[in-house]
This record gives C-alpha cells, sequence and structure tokens, in this order.
C-alpha cells in the first residue's frame, strides 16, 4: 500500500476521532495536549498516567472520554484503606452448599479510571501488575482474561503532595505515557468560570462503538514509518542507559534508564501522531513530540540531578537536542 492510500484512509478513519473529540470539548475547556495524548493512549490500547495538582479536571476528563466511547467503563477511588481484593475481586464461601464463588472486582470492565491512585499503599498499587501487563488477573488459584480492550487510566497528585506513596517502579513502567497536566490558559479559564455560572452542564453521548476503533488501529498499524526513524526511536531510548556512547555528558544524572518497552511504545505512539495529524506517514517530529510523555517516568534520576534540581524533562531536552536526528 502506499503513501497516497493511506493517507486516504487516514482521512476516512478521522471521522470517529472528530466524533470523540467533538463529544469530549462539550466538557472539557482547552487541554488540547491532554485529549489529545488521552486519543493516543486509546488508539494504542496503552495504559495512562495523568499526573497534575488537585482541580485540573483529570478525573473529569477521563470520565468524559469514557462516556463518549460505548464501552464498560468503572471508576476506583484509591484510598490508603483499599485492598487488592476491593480491585481485582475475592472468592466468597458459599456455606449453604459448600462452595466457593467467585465474585469478580470493577477491574472487568473496558476502560478503567484508577483515580488518585498515589493515594493508596504499593500493597494495593501492585495489585494491577498482572492485569496491566498480561490483560489477564488470578484469584486463587483461577486466572481470568479480561475483556478487550482493556485500558487502566490513573490520575495522581504530584509526589510532594499530603498523604501520597510513590508508585512501585515496576508498575510505573507498564503505563504507556505520563502526561503532566497544567493549569489553563486566563482565557481557558474565564470560558470553565462562565459555563460554571450558567449551568450549561452538556450531556455526553457514545458517539462511536469500541468496534469502530479496531478499524482506525489497522490504519495505525499501516502508516509507513522508514527504517532509519525507527533506528532514531532505538537510539534516544539507549542514549538513556549508555549516555557515554552518545557523548551525552549526563551519565551521572541517570541511575536508571528506559526499558525497551519504552521503544515499544514511542513506535506506536509516533504513528498514532502522525494519524491525528492526518498523515500517513511517521516524521522525525513526530518522534520528538511523543517522547517526553514516553521517557519521562522510565529515567530515574540520580541523587547528583536531583541536589541540582534537574528534571527528568531536563534530561530529555538534553536527548532531543543532542541525539543526531535522520
Amino acid at each position: 500500500m502506499d503513501i497516497k492510500e493511506i493517507t486516504h484512509r487516514v482521512e476516512k478513519e478521522s471521522l470517529t476521532i472528530r466524533q470523540i473529540t467533538a463529544e469530549i470539548e462539550k466538557i472539557i475547556v482547552g487541554q488540547t495536549d491532554l485529549l489529545n495524548r488521552m486519543l493516543i493512549g486509546l488508539l494504542c490500547e496503552g495504559h495512562l498516567l495523568l499526573e497534575g495538582l488537585p482541580g485540573l479536571a483529570k478525573t473529569t476528563a477521563v470520565k468524559t472520554l469514557a462516556a463518549a466511547i460505548d464501552t464498560s467503563f468503572k471508576r476506583i477511588q484509591f484510598t490508603p484503606d483499599l485492598l487488592p481484593a476491593d480491585i481485582i475481586g475475592t472468592q466468597i464461601y458459599r456455606p449453604d452448599n459448600g462452595s466457593f464463588e467467585i465474585n469478580k472486582g470493577p477491574i472487568f470492565n473496558n476502560i478503567i479510571l484508577a483515580d488518585e491512585i498515589n493515594r493508596a499503599p504499593a500493597k494495593v498499587q501492585s495489585a494491577l501488575l498482572e492485569a496491566m501487563q498480561e490483560r489477564q488477573v488470578t484469584i486463587r488459584d483461577t486466572t481470568f482474561k479480561l475483556d478487550n480492550p482493556f485500558i487502566v487510566l490513573a490520575t495522581q497528585n504530584p509526589i510532594e503532595q499530603e498523604g501520597t506513596y510513590p508508585l512501585p517502579e515496576a508498575q510505573i513502567d507498564r503505563f504507556m505515557m505520563k502526561i503532566k497536566v497544567d493549569y489553563p490558559s486566563a482565557e481557558e479559564e474565564k470560558e470553565i468560570v462562565r459555563r460554571i455560572r450558567s449551568g450549561d452542564s452538556q450531556h455526553v453521548s457514545a458517539a462511536v462503538e469500541i468496534s469502530d476503533l479496531q478499524s482506525v488501529r489497522e490504519v495505525i498499524q499501516s502508516i509507513h514509518m522508514e527504517d532509519r526513524l525507527l533506528d532514531y526511536i532505538v537510539r534516544l531510548t539507549r542514549a538513556t542507559r549508555n549516555p557515554d556512547e552518545f557523548k551525552l555528558d549526563i551519565g551521572s544524572m541517570i541511575s536508571y534508564g528506559a526499558s525497551p518497552r519504552a521503544s515499544i511504545w514511542l513506535e506506536a505512539a509516533s504513528r498514532a501522531h502522525a494519524f491525528l495529524n492526518g498523515r500517513g506517514y511517521v516524521t522525525p517530529q513526530d518522534v520528538k513530540s511523543m517522547a517526553p510523555e514516553v521517557l519521562r517516568h522510565r529515567i530515574i534520576l540520580s541523587y547528583v540531578a536531583e541536589a541540582e534540581g534537574k528534571t527528568t524533562d531536563d534530561i530529555i531536552d538534553i536527548l532531543l537536542e543532542r541525539v543526531e536526528v535522520p
């Protein structure tokens, strides 16, 4: 299939995404980058971690996205007293017939909102590990396959906030992207206040079937990516592990670099980004646009970097600036 034909299919399938976006924009003002990243996660079937201060519409954005698609959705509010069984389910003994019955938890849905995921301790957070990676859940000695698609959209407050627990590294690596949610612009905030004051509450309807997204995903898989761009993605990921190999003087700032999952998801996200921009081919700019979200939670900073006030985004800026672009 040539690029012209792929682009034609991209234009045709974009209607599905425009329908979802139109529904979301009934509720969410601005936050274009957030919505684009959420759509990319949805199209790639990747789990997303949304980080931002309270009151920035993280939860509302996820609930609105789920409402715009005809699919099953469940919100789990993470709290310090939550138990793993509250998420995945448990076995219940029936004394009347002496048997055990499986009581499935809220995780048995297509889209899961793990709200304020870092308000619960590591034992509870780890209940999601098997589900997020293998799309299955084990209750006692029985393993259950989860519905397809299965996507976890988690929100968290910045780690400096009171009453938060850091996510285990094994779990945080299972998130396709970590999206930072920022304050709205002055104009957007004015519109938010205006909407709330007027009581103009719009109803979000399910604009598309979950099956409609499958044909979009097939088009994204067919989007053309040159081999040299794949090399560039691998170079970016490897540069987080072996900065010296790429003549980068940031080795002392990184304790652990990104895992191969970073390359896998950056490739997928770059294709989806090209799709949202109406192209049948991937450009270096697609890779650069998605790199911060895919890499920022996978780079573990050293004490040296923390002492100097450096963030993972600072490291990624250096990578994008200095690693050779094809």
